[in-house]
C-alpha cells in the first residue's frame, strides 16, 4: 500500500476531530474524504503530508514516514494543500518551468490558463488550475488534494475530474478531500465521511 494509517487521531484543544482511523490507499485507488468543515478534512492531509503530528496513531506513505522536509519524499508525493501558494511574479509558464527544473524530466502535457501573464493577476480560477496542473503535472506516485474544486467553475470541474482520472490511471494513490458531491461519484474508489 502506498498510503496507509493505522488508529489516527487528532485531537485540536479540546475537541476530538476524529480517531481509530485506518485507511489503505494502493497504486491506482482514489480515496475522497467529505465532511462537513471543521471534520478535519484538511488535517488529515496535513498529518498524510508531514506537517501536522497526528494526536495518535501513525501514517506511512511510500514505506515510511511522511516528512515534507525531506526532498526524496517531495519527489514521490504531490500536494495542494488549502495553503498552497504561487509566485505572483511568475507567469504560469515559468512556474512549469520552475517544476521542470526542480524534478528534472518532462512533466505532463495539459492546458495551462494564461501562460505568460503574471499569477498575480490570474483570476482565482485560473490560479487554482495553475496550482493543479503543477501538482499533477510532475512526477508522483501519490497525489493529496485538498478541496482541489474551490473556485473553479462547471468547466473546471469537469476538467478536475480528468486531472483525478489521469493520475489514477498512471498508477498514483490518490486522496482528495472535497465538499463537491458530483467529484466523489466520478473519481472515487473508497469514500470515508468524517
Amino acid at each position: 500500500m502506498l498510503v496507509t494509517t493505522q488508529d489516527l487521531g487528532i485531537i485540536a484543544g479540546d475537541t476530538e476531530l476524529f480517531s481509530g482511523l485506518d485507511l489503505a490507499v494502493d497504486a491506482g485507488e482514489c480515496l475522497v474524504v467529505r465532511g462537513a468543515n471543521g471534520a478535519g478534512k484538511s488535517t488529515l492531509l496535513r498529518c498524510l503530508y508531514g506537517t501536522q503530528v497526528p494526536t495518535s496513531g501513525s501514517v506511512t506513505i511510500c514505506g515510511g514516514p511522511p516528512d515534507e522536509r525531506s526532498a526524496a519524499f517531495r519527489r514521490r508525493v504531490s500536494v495542494l494543500l488549502d495553503d498552497s501558494a504561487l509566485f505572483d511574479e511568475l507567469t504560469p509558464r515559468q512556474h512549469l518551468d520552475l517544476l521542470r527544473s526542480s524534478f528534472g524530466g518532462e512533466l505532463a502535457d495539459g492546458p495551462i490558463p494564461a501562460p505568460e501573464v503574471p499569477a498575480a493577476q490570474l483570476s482565482a480560477g485560473q490560479r487554482r488550475r495553475l496550482l493543479l496542473h503543477a501538482a499533477v503535472a510532475r512526477p508522483h506516485e501519490v497525489l493529496l488534494l485538498d478541496e482541489p474544486e474551490r473556485a473553479l467553475d462547471a468547466e473546471g470541474r469537469e476538467w478536475l475530474s480528468t486531472l483525478v482520472k489521469t493520475s489514477v490511471g498512471r498508477g498514483a494513490a490518490v486522496i482528495v478531500a472535497s465538499h463537491h458531491p458530483p467529484l466523489a461519484d466520478e473519481v472515487a474508489d473508497y469514500l470515508v465521511d468524517l
